[in-house]
């Protein structure tokens, strides 16, 4: 594996992290099409966990067998391929060494009633399935926020003591934050910015919206004029909350909308700096053939290309 400078700049941010770790980065960042740019699209199909199988897979019946997935990921030369232990184990044989894994190591499930996640993967099962990262979400905002990060912290030290890389979904929901607030400017940066501090290497983040929640907040982001206008503007920012750039961050696809509608916003996700998208429902309920048309379409888009 050739690792590119500009990839080689990215793990250079990195600090404080053992070889064993940089390399799986480096294996995320130099696999598939997108290979040695600094940009990623990753695959992440833990909703079945989330929202249950018929709400995730009914759309588009092949994806309730675990590896429709995998080919998918490899068929579209993604950078890396996400999902829970169950699912990782039913195609970790078949698919050894095909394209990059992260091991879901958390989920909620939609009979919850409070705003908390299981655990139910170890560093252990990462290791024994091949992975190259762990993945863990977190609820900022939540009741039981504080709880979750310091599981994260745990899992975070002991997968960087084996040399995984660590991915964490940073999501606020919760507490008194209101349902526009979650994807509020102020709130997606902050999220961003403690994902940072809890010591993630890649951040996983939904594109945020204009509203900003918190007048503490609104009144620093109208006395510096910081330009929360247009989608480019505000990914700008959370990447400049993310340690001025020095972690990558991607972005989710979020709920299921048109494709010109996922298009279009990883396009404004790309001009504003974005390193990628990690994009799960949008593509897996769609047909096969669309599905890879589109993940062509959203590799080029990276690439410049379109």
């Amino acid at each position: 594996m050739k690792v590119t400078q500009r990839v080689r700049k990215i793990l250079a941010n990195y600090e404080s992290d053992s070889p064993g770790t940089k390399t799986n980065l480096a294996r995320i960042l130099m696999h598939g099409r997108l290979a040695g740019t600094g940009k990623m699209v990753i695959l992440p199909v833990d909703q079945g966990f989330e929202h249950g199988p018929a709400r995730s897979f009914a759309k588009n019946a092949p994806a309730y067998d675990p590896h429709y997935h995998y080919q998918l990921a490899v068929d579209a030369g993604l950078n890396a391929y996400a999902a829970p232990l169950g699912m990782l184990e039913a195609g970790a044989d078949s698919f050894a060494g095909s394209v990059p894994t992260i091991l879901k190591l958390n989920s909620s499930n939609s009979h919850a009633t409070s705003k908390d996640q299981a655990v139910y993967g170890s560093i252990g099962d990462a290791l024994r399935l091949g992975c190259t990262a762990v993945g863990f979400t977190i609820y900022p905002g939540a009741d039981d926020q504080f709880e979750m990060m310091e599981e994260f912290r745990e899992l975070a030290e002991e997968a960087k003591s084996v040399g995984l890389a660590v991915v964490l979904w940073s999501y606020p929901r919760g507490g008194v934050l209101s349902k526009t607030g979650e994807n509020a400017i102020d709130v997606t940066a902050y999220a961003a910015h403690l994902a940072a501090q809890l010591g993630a290497h890649i951040i996983k983040v939904k594109p945020p919206m204009a509203d900003i929640e918190q007048d503490d907040a609104r009144k620093v982001y109208e006395a510096e004029g910081i330009d929360v206008s247009t989608l480019p503007a505000r990914i700008a920012h959370v990447m400049q909350s993310a340690f001025n750039g020095r972690r990558l961050v991607v972005f989710s696809g979020g709920a299921a909308k048109d494709l010109d509608g996922v298009l279009d916003e990883i396009r404004l996700v790309r001009d504003g700096g974005g390193n990628g998208s990690i994009i799960g429902r949008n593509t897996f309920q769609r047909p096969r053939d669309e599905a890879l048309s589109m993940l062509d379409t959203i590799i080029k888009i990276y690439q410049g290309k379109a």
